[in-house]
C-alpha cells in the first residue's frame, strides 16, 4: 500500500524546534522585575512630625541581578536634606537601622540610585518590612517617611 500522507520537509521541522528552543530561551533569560513605591509623609515617621515635607520613591528590583534602583522626589522640607536612608526591618509604626544610606552627594531632588541586596535585604524588602525616611537639620531623626511596598 501506497501512503498518500505528506511528512513535512526536514528543514521545516529544524525550523520550528528551533524557534521553540529561542522563545522558550528568551522566556529564561528575563528576570521578573517588581515595582516598588513609597509615598513619603511627616505622619509616617515614628514619632510623626509636623511639616508640609512630601515626597515619592519610585523603585524597580530585578529578581535576577538582585539590583533595587530608585528614584526620589520631594519638596517643602523644612530645610535642606542632611541624609537619607533605606531603613529595615520594620513594620509601619516601627523604627530599624538603616540598609542602604544615600551618598551624600546625591541628596538633591530627585535623588538616583542603586544598590544590590543580600538574600537576607530581598527578603526583608519583598516582606513590605523596609521604608525610605529624609532627614533635615530640624528634622535629624527624620521629617518624612513611607513604606517601601509592591507598587500593584
Amino acid at each position: 500500500m501506497i501512503s498518500t500522507t505528506r511528512k513535512p520537509p526536514v528543514r521545516w521541522i529544524a525550523g520550528a524546534m528551533l524557534t521553540l528552543l529561542a522563545s522558550a530561551a528568551s522566556t529564561v533569560a528575563f528576570a521578573d522585575t517588581v515595582a516598588l513605591k513609597a509615598n513619603l509623609q511627616p505622619s509616617s515617621e515614628v514619632p510623626p512630625r509636623v511639616s508640609k515635607g512630601h515626597g515619592l520613591l519610585d523603585a524597580t528590583f530585578d529578581t535576577d541581578t538582585k539590583i533595587l534602583a530608585w528614584t526620589v522626589t520631594y519638596g517643602d522640607l523644612s530645610g535642606p536634606v542632611t541624609m537619607a536612608h533605606f531603613h529595615g526591618p520594620a513594620p509601619v509604626g516601627q523604627n530599624a537601622k538603616v540598609q542602604i544610606p544615600i551618598d551624600k552627594k546625591g541628596l538633591v531632588s530627585p535623588m538616583k540610585g542603586e544598590a544590590t541586596l543580600t538574600d537576607a535585604q530581598v527578603t526583608d524588602l519583598m516582606a513590605g518590612q523596609w521604608y525610605f525616611n529624609i532627614h533635615t537639620q530640624d528634622n535629624p531623626t527624620g521629617e518624612i517617611r513611607g513604606q517601601v511596598m509592591p507598587s500593584n
